[in-house]
């Protein structure tokens, strides 16, 4: 598996996973940490995008 195609399913999952935490902390009436799931969703997308523009630009594929 390249490092490519390892940072497109981590950061897939880890955005999922901050998001399904944030809705599961809604739902149990714990805003402080439903927001914190949507900063930390944000960031991880934020991270994504940043590594496959640096990689488009050093990658030769």
């Amino acid at each position: 598996m390249s490092l490519k195609a390892f940072h497109l399913i981590f950061v897939t999952l880890l955005t999922l996973l901050s998001f399904g935490c944030a809705a599961w902390a809604f739902a149990n009436e714990r805003p402080q940490w439903g927001w914190a799931g949507i900063v930390a969703g944000i960031f991880v997308i934020i991270y994504g995008i940043y590594f496959l523009k640096k990689l488009k630009r050093i990658s030769y594929l």
